[in-house]
């Protein structure tokens, strides 16, 4: 016999375990199916920077709650997710001032605290970040970044804590549908109903979706991040790094590393199945960051790789 809900949320990420809550908080029966375990995807593994730097209004308006949130999540959600408030550099080249002003302008209308600030400013913020004429800087006080898999296991506590009933271990394999009505899910543990399901599956969307006979443009990208353990006198924690005239971004990680990844087109193009691919970063990503994060952060030019991980 089924087991009945007002809402099946499909996916145990950041994703499924925050929307789960934010539907019990609302007084609804709920059911997360999670096909592993609790934040063993691309959630518990995401770079977690908390940052509130867009060029779309309704993006930037959900950053700004979002630090709200993560300033006070024992408050609002309950538990730890690791906050750690640093600041965030965004670097741009001079050529690309005119949008960066534009973007700050929105941001403050929103009421984000940011601005662009001179090279003395970011010397004192982070004094071994090169500086040049040709780059400009944006600087956002209140943000920094998180603990991934702690946010996602907080949230998924929280959920547990106002009913909601999480099932891991359980893919689902049919969504039912009845007059062009979604009915529920099948599973290997057996059926669930439900009258509203959420497909909060992340690189999965696509598969998901298509069990209800929906496409969707989703293609899943492999990512790579890499470590290095920074030289002895170098700051403890150093505000984060958006440089994108290295197109690399960087910040501080627990034990005395920098975590460090690229914004690079090239990335997005490296499309995989979800379920089999390569979670080892590769020896030329390694190089290749190492080499863009001694450009743009000199100071760090006696770093050492400590290895790195795909998701």
């Amino acid at each position: 016999m089924a087991q009945t809900f007002d809402v099946i949320v499909i996916g145990g990420g950041i994703m499924g375990c925050s929307t789960a809550f934010q539907l019990a908080q609302r007084g609804l029966s709920v059911a997360l199916l999670e096909k592993k375990s609790i934040g063993e995807g691309p959630s518990g593994k995401s770079s977690a920077i908390i940052r509130q730097h867009y060029s779309n209004e309704l993006t930037a308006r959900m950053a700004f709650h979002s630090l709200q949130v993560f300033q006070n999540f024992a408050e609002v959600v309950g538990g730890e997710c690791g906050f750690t408030q640093c600041g965030f550099i965004l670097v741009v080249d001079a050529k690309d001032k005119a949008g960066l002003e534009a973007n700050i302008a929105l941001q403050r209308r929103v009421g984000i605290e940011t601005g662009l600030i001179p090279p003395e400013e970011v010397k004192k913020l982070m004094p071994g970040l090169r500086t040049a004429v040709s780059l400009i800087a944006a600087y956002e006080p209140q943000s920094g970044y998180a603990d991934p898999y702690l946010t996602v296991t907080s949230y998924a506590q929280a959920a547990r804590r106002l009913g909601v009933t999480i099932f891991q271990d359980t893919p689902v394999t049919g969504i039912r549908l009845a007059g062009g009505k979604v009915q529920g899910v099948d599973t290997g543990k057996g059926a669930f109903d439900a009258p509203l399901v959420l497909n909060c599956t992340g690189a999965w969307g696509a598969q998901v979706a298509r069990l209800a006979g929906v496409d969707v443009p989703i293609d899943p990208c492999r990512v790579q991040v890499s470590f290095f353990r920074r030289p002895p006198g170098e700051e403890a924690v150093h505000p984060v790094v958006a440089d994108f005239e290295q197109a690399i971004y960087f910040r501080p990680e627990t034990g005395g590393l920098t975590l460090v990844g690229l914004i690079d087109p090239k990335e997005a193009d490296a499309i995989v199945n979800p379920d089999r691919f390569s979670e080892n970063v590769s020896d030329a990503f390694v190089l290749e960051s190492g080499e863009r994060l001694v450009t743009c952060y000199p100071a760090l030019e006696e770093s050492r790789s400590t290895g790195g991980y795909a998701s």
